[in-house]
């Protein structure tokens, strides 16, 4: 199963990363939210691909979220799932916070599918109301 999802990464400290081919990206401390979407045969296994890079189990990067999630000031702390749903540039413009600009969002015309947000709580009451799932397990 695929569809959309949210990562919630916290940062604990000011940090600058090469993110790629977007180059160098600086960071505040705070709460980020990525939006995501799984549609492709694998579907919602990309999430986990990315908790692997985030908990060091995995180190090759492909998307602007794996430098992110890569760097040893991030932790991911929430994940968020939309099943089934395309809904990726709809929530990128809807979610509380500040755009990452460009970050996230080569593939469409977005401003970026990263947002440095108020807070987790904010970001996942937003989520939640847009129909989101949030995991438990993570």
């Amino acid at each position: 199963m695929g569809g959309t999802y949210v990562l919630v990464v916290d940062v604990s400290r000011t940090t600058t990363i090469e993110v790629g081919a977007l180059g160098t990206c600086p960071f505040a401390v705070g709460t980020y939210a990525y939006v995501g979407s799984a549609f492709g045969p694998g579907g919602f296994a990309r999430v986990d691909r990315h908790r692997e890079l985030a908990t060091g189990e995995r180190e090759t990067r492909h998307w602007h979220i794996d430098y992110l999630l890569g760097h040893p000031t991030t932790t991911l702390e929430r994940v968020v799932t939309f099943p089934d749903a395309d809904r990726e540039c709809e929530l990128a413009t809807s979610l509380p916070g500040d755009h990452v600009p460009e970050f996230g969002a080569s593939d469409c015309d977005c401003a970026a599918h990263l947002l440095e947000t108020p807070g987790r709580d904010a970001v996942l009451e937003a989520a939640v109301d847009a129909g989101g799932l949030v995991d438990e397990e993570w």
